[in-house]
């Protein structure tokens, strides 16, 4: 059962992948939103054998939905129509925040952030979906 799970952005998409028996994640890819990134998702997605897609759901901190929301939902749809992999939204409030709170504090310099956050911001995802369903 490997689970492949998007940070999605309006520029960029961080994909995460899981081992083979959904256990451990690391980080995978970053995707530029340009158009291109469904085909490319379709590929990972039949190399990897991903059979669960995890997909990042940004709400406000009131849990409400926001004009982000929006567009990862309406990417989220796109995904499900392209694929057969089962969809997952789950909330991801604090994850690009996380992540770049963390390359900060690891002196990570602004360039390499940019390239860096989407892809550890879907593994952030994946490492709290795989614990979660641990449980």
């Amino acid at each position: 059962m490997r689970i492949l799970a998007i940070d999605y952005g309006e520029k960029r998409i961080g994909i995460a992948l899981s081992d083979p028996l959904g256990i451990t994640a690391q980080p995978y890819a970053t995707l530029d939103n340009d158009g291109t990134e469904i085909e490319k998702l379709k590929t990972i997605i039949s190399e990897k054998e991903v059979t669960k897609i995890i997909i990042g759901l940004p709400l406000r901190l009131d849990g409400t939905k926001s004009e982000s929301s929006q567009k990862a939902l309406a990417f989220a749809e796109t995904v499900k129509n392209a694929t057969t992999a089962d969809i997952e939204l789950v909330d991801e409030r604090f994850s690009s925040r996380e992540i770049n709170a963390r390359l900060i504090e690891f002196d990570v310099s602004r360039k390499k952030r940019k390239t860096a956050v989407d892809k550890l911001a879907a593994t952030l995802l994946l490492e709290t979906y795989l614990e979660r369903i641990k449980l």
